[in-house]
């Protein structure tokens, strides 16, 4: 029989009194809960971003290895990762409230294992065929899918003025995952870490070797622990809990769609760039050894988004969001001048010091829009649903901004198909990424436009 302890309000691991917009019940309790359930969501968050992103490294080594495809089969693996990603995401979005925090974020990380043990196996086997690989690369979309969850989960646990905050730190650190893993995973495949067990090297034709399973193999402890710690340590909150057709009433909140449209503009942006920024690189300045810089990208982007959300929370997710995408435009016009164009050979360092500003950018952008969603709902609900009292207005606007985050990040995740495959398309019918990179911009001009109209402009209809 699951114990109850009524002074604190706690049925197992099910919290059936939890307050947090009280500033009594916050600093007594809640912000001590609240603290344990992020620092173990962030991690099995880093890890589930680390196994979606893995293909973006992986590509990149394969032809060494035998398995020589071309670079359109390559940007495919690189980009289908991206696709399931964000398809699982629309229906991860809704599960929180269905299964509960703790359960399902220990379901989703053990999912994991699929794809990382996977690909560690068809890696050494040469016989492994392009559609298996195709496969596996959907398969790393369980790891797409997870943010969507994470983030509706964390936003059930912190008050209005630190929820931005709260938000910023889950996101930032766990989209650190590609970036550690952009980093690890060069490593851990020139050694055999896991000797005799992770099974025997590749042979170069320079005569090196390389254990290109451990790609995958590498997390495969890590997700085990991580997921224990969730099942163990996490909380589930009683007053979260909602059907599916209460969720989805958020399909008809006009401003849960124009939020998707910018977070697609900034998350979109980082993710898409993370899964396709090693193999441009190597596209496009191939006597650059890119995996040692790879790994940069993201890294900036992560820390950006994990440190500036309070930025958004004292000078509002709007304004800043506003900015954001006006020097995000500024920013791809210096990688457009930067890349090799005709009969010029580019120049490196300029372009990568733009695509470090482009993923900066992101990172405060991700944490601004996030800021927006509870703001703009607070203000929305009472309009939209006059005949609920001020505590049934604030569990509401609660529920549905928990679930456009979610939602949004679900459509915001296409980006990491669309931004590497738009790169294949745009090498193959130009020559060049540029096609890609204008088609870029004029999104992010769309973006600011609607930031402005909406949000940020005096007189705005909802100033946030």
């Amino acid at each position: 029989m699951a114990s109850t302890d009524t002074q604190i309000g706690q049925q197992g691991h099910t919290l059936t009194d939890w307050r947090p917009e009280d500033a009594q019940f916050w600093k007594k309790r809640g912000h001590s809960v609240a603290a344990r359930n992020l620092w173990i969501s962030i991690p099995n968050l880093l890890l589930a971003f680390s196994v979606w992103m893995v293909w973006s490294v992986v590509v990149a080594k394969m032809p060494a290895i035998g398995f020589d495809f071309t670079v359109g089969q390559r940007f495919w693996l690189a980009a289908l990762p991206g696709l399931s990603g964000a398809t699982l995401r629309i229906f991860y979005s809704f599960m929180i409230p269905i299964f509960g925090g703790r359960l399902w974020t220990t379901l989703s990380t053990a999912s994991l294992l699929a794809p990382a043990i996977g690909i560690g196996m068809a890696i050494q086997n040469p016989e492994s065929s392009y559609n298996m690989f195709l496969i596996l690369a959907l398969l790393c979309g369980f790891g797409g899918g997870n943010f969507a969850s994470s983030m509706a989960n964390i936003a059930y646990f912190y008050p209005k003025k630190t929820k931005g905050n709260a938000l910023a730190l889950n996101a930032g650190l766990g989209n650190a995952g590609v970036s550690v893993m952009q980093f690890l995973v060069p490593i851990v495949i020139t050694t055999g870490v896991f000797g005799a067990i992770g099974g025997a090297p590749q042979q170069l034709s320079d005569g090196g070797q390389l254990w290109l399973q451990n790609a995958g193999y590498i997390w495969v402890p890590f997700i085990v622990i991580s997921a224990l710690a969730a099942w163990f340590g996490m909380n589930d909150i009683a007053d979260a809990k909602a059907s599916l057709s209460d969720q989805m009433s958020i399909l008809r909140r006009r401003h849960n769609w124009i939020m998707c449209i910018l977070y697609t503009g900034t998350f979109g942006s980082f993710i898409g760039y993370s899964a396709g920024f090693p193999l441009l690189m190597r596209t496009q300045f191939p006597d650059v050894d890119v995996l040692q810089y790879a790994f940069l990208g993201p890294l900036v982007g992560a820390l950006s988004r994990a440190a500036t959300g309070w930025v958004s929370d004292k000078f509002g997710g709007g304004r800043v969001t506003f900015w954001t995408f006006l020097c995000m435009i500024i920013a791809v016009l210096g990688v457009i001048t930067f890349l090799p164009l005709g009969d010029t050979a580019g120049n490196f360092w300029g372009f990568f010091a733009c695509f470090m500003a482009l993923f900066f950018l992101t990172g405060v952008g991700n944490a601004s829009t996030f800021q927006m969603i509870p703001s703009i709902m607070r203000q929305e609900v009472p309009r939209l649903m006059p005949q609920l009292d001020e505590a049934a207005t604030l569990k509401q606007s609660e529920r549905e901004s928990s679930a456009i985050i979610a939602f949004t990040s679900a459509i915001a995740a296409y980006g990491a198909f669309f931004i590497p495959k738009a790169y294949g398309t745009s090498i193959a019918i130009t020559g060049g990424p540029a096609a890609a990179l204008w088609f870029f911009l004029a999104f992010y001009v769309i973006c600011v436009a609607i930031t402005w109209i909406f949000y940020s402009r005096k007189n705005a209809p909802v100033p946030c």
